[in-house]
């Protein structure tokens, strides 16, 4: 299973963003674009397993009902969120899609991408992705489809002394702990998993391109979406995962 982040327009609500760093948020649902890209081209490259694939879709803007500092939100299964910040609500949309794919579908596997962190650039510049794997089979087979679709992918930890950082006095976490934010990010989506294997692939790093490099023009990428259809196109794309 497949679910993108599909963030139409992020504002950052009202912990509202700088004006110059909204001019390129109409492309925060480029996760989603990658989901729907990939579904589309699957049945042409021959893929061996059945491939169900989610956006989770919202515009994140100011308004007289909008998300606000302090608010406590429920995702789909109960768990509860602090919204400390805004301007993390695509780790929100996310967890309730995630959780409500776990609980009702019930997948071999899920892989979410989104263009979730900007801690994720600051670490790998805009030439590469990040991700992160509770499944070592699942990561390996991820990275080595990347590297053969030339989106290459470096595996990030989920590093379990940071869920610290989540504590929350009024909820099970908080949705922007700060520090780490990356790891952080993917500590909060990977309690909406339970025991299924998953990988996150943050593409914030590489969504966009600064310049005309190769096959990319300046601007949006969609990166990922080679590497998804690399790695669901092999003959055993969930050999071993899992297990």
């Amino acid at each position: 299973m497949l679910v993108g982040k599909g963030i139409t327009f992020d504002s950052g609500g009202l912990s509202i963003k700088p004006a110059e760093s909204m001019q390129t948020m109409k492309r925060d649902m480029t996760g989603g674009a990658v989901v729907i890209a990939v579904l589309g081209a699957l049945a042409d490259l021959g893929c061996p397993v059945r491939v169900t694939g989610l956006v989770a879709a919202a515009e994140n803007a100011v308004s007289g009902n909008a998300l606000r500092p302090g608010d406590v939100v429920t995702h789909y299964g109960g768990r509860t969120s602090e919204v400390t910040n805004t301007d993390a609500e695509g780790r929100l949309v996310l967890a309730d899609a995630l959780a409500w794919a776990v609980g009702e579908l019930k997948p071999d596997a899920i892989v979410d991408i989104a263009t979730l962190t900007g801690a994720m650039k600051v670490a790998l510049g805009q030439g590469m992705g990040g991700f992160f794997a509770n499944d070592d089979a699942l990561a390996e087979a991820l990275q080595v489809a990347a590297a053969e679709a030339g989106e290459p992918l470096w595996r990030m930890p989920l590093v379990a002394d940071y869920e610290e950082k989540l504590s929350s006095k009024v909820a099970d976490a908080d949705n922007a702990p700060g520090g780490a934010g990356a790891i952080t990010a993917a500590l909060f989506l990977q309690h909406f998993v339970g025991d299924v294997p998953w990988a996150h692939l943050d593409v914030a790093s590489a969504g966009d391109s600064p310049k005309e490099s190769f096959e990319w023009t300046e601007g949006p990428t969609g990166y990922g979406a080679r590497a998804l259809l690399e790695w669901l196109s092999t003959d055993e794309p969930l050999a071993d995962v899992g297990r």
